[in-house]
């Protein structure tokens, strides 16, 4: 086993690779984040929140700036056309890029006024966006601008396609990372708030869906180290999540498999390549990959 990985449960051991290593594959960022990969092309998308930037990586080509002006968007995903889905900060909104390269806004506000700044997005297979909307772009002008906030609070949201973002959870001090379960009744919700408060939540919460109402929310695991502040799941159902000192992987029942440690703190991460079996993990200055040994 490589001196990266630590067991907690053997189960771990089916789960990566031995000889596998952890690569760095970019560097020289200020606060990467978002990573999203695009099977079509077989490249990967992330942010660099405070440059402002969106960048791009590919197998035999290395890395460049994809967009120079991202309006200091965090989260990234793909929906069923190939559309990337970005969360920005410093517009307060949810949108997608066409193909042809035009933006569609999906997502600004709610009951009339502006949103917080959203942080993390994922795509429902009927079509609807669901997001979390934290104020982190709003506290400061390092990954967005300085604003007042004029939500009454921090919600989940979903949106349909043409349609007005409804809050789904209400209860969050900072929402965060959201993915959901393999077969969509399940969606898994972090909450951040220890970033500003000695005592803030640092757990992942999860929520039984009922069509399109949330219930249940309890806690599905707390995170020792820092906070889990983006996570995608595996075939088996497994989820793995950033966390203060790397990866780590638990089972549907919360229960911790391992961790991948990395040498910087993880902000996200998903499964790429042509077999979805690599790691992209995102963090701090740098992007890294490393493969494993069940797929995304």
């Amino acid at each position: 086993m490589t001196n990266n990985v630590l067991v907690h449960d053997p189960r771990f051991r089916d789960l990566i690779l031995p000889n596998a290593e952890l690569k760095k594959l970019a560097g020289g960022m200020l606060w990467t984040e978002g990573p999203a990969y695009f099977a079509q092309g077989d490249y990967l998308l992330w942010s660099d929140i405070p440059n402002n930037k969106v960048w791009q990586w590919a197998e035999g080509l290395g890395s460049r700036v994809f967009d120079h002006d991202a309006n200091n968007c965090n989260g990234h995903t793909i929906d069923a056309q190939g559309r990337l889905i970005s969360c920005e900060h410093l517009t307060r909104r949810v949108t997608r890029r066409e193909h042809s390269g035009a933006v569609t806004v999906l997502a600004s506000e709610h009951a009339g006024k502006r949103l917080n700044s959203p942080n993390d997005v994922v795509v429902k297979s009927d079509g609807s966006i669901w997001f979390t909307d934290p104020p982190y772009g709003i506290l400061s002008d390092y990954e967005g601008k300085t604003a007042d906030q004029e939500q009454d609070g921090c919600y989940v949201y979903r949106v349909e396609v043409g349609g007005t973002p409804t809050p789904v959870a209400l209860d969050f001090d900072k929402p965060n990372g959201l993915a959901f379960s393999r077969d969509e009744s399940r969606l898994y919700v972090s909450d951040t708030g220890l970033s500003h408060a000695e005592d803030g939540p640092h757990h992942i919460r999860v929520f039984d869906l009922d069509g399109d109402r949330l219930t249940g929310g309890e806690v599905f695991a707390e995170i020792e180290h820092g906070v889990s502040d983006g996570f995608r799941v595996d075939v088996h159902d497994n989820l793995w999540t950033s966390t203060g000192r790397g990866v780590s992987c638990y089972d549907p029942q919360g229960v911790l498999l391992g961790e991948i440690l990395v040498p910087e703190v993880v902000a996200n991460l998903c499964f790429g390549g042509p077999k979805r079996n690599r790691l992209f993990i995102t963090a701090t200055t740098s992007l890294y990959a490393i493969y494993v040994a069940v797929s995304g």
